[in-house]
């Protein structure tokens, strides 16, 4: 499975870590990532992949979500081919 997933808020301290240490607990390798700061607000978006037999795109969707609720940002993941099609229309 790849996905997309999107990080945006207010920035703070190890937001990257902490996004990133969630992934690699959940098994999911970060394959790409950039990230922006504007005028003190945080911008990510990477892109994971992880075995499907390993953990479900539905159990990486509620821990970032749980997370973002956690660290009070707007953590979003769509699966590749959805976030694909929406870039083509």
């Amino acid at each position: 499975m790849k996905a997309i997933v999107t990080v945006i808020g207010h920035d703070q301290v190890g937001i990257v870590a902490q996004v990133s240490a969630k992934l690699a607990d959940l098994q999911v390798n970060i394959t790409d990532m950039s990230q922006t700061l504007l005028d003190g607000e945080f911008t990510m978006m990477l892109m994971g992949e992880w075995d499907d037999n390993d953990t479900s795109f539905e159990s990486v969707q509620t821990a970032l979500t749980d997370l973002g609720r956690q660290l009070k940002l707007d953590i979003r993941i769509q699966r590749r081919e959805l976030f694909d099609a929406i870039q083509k229309l």
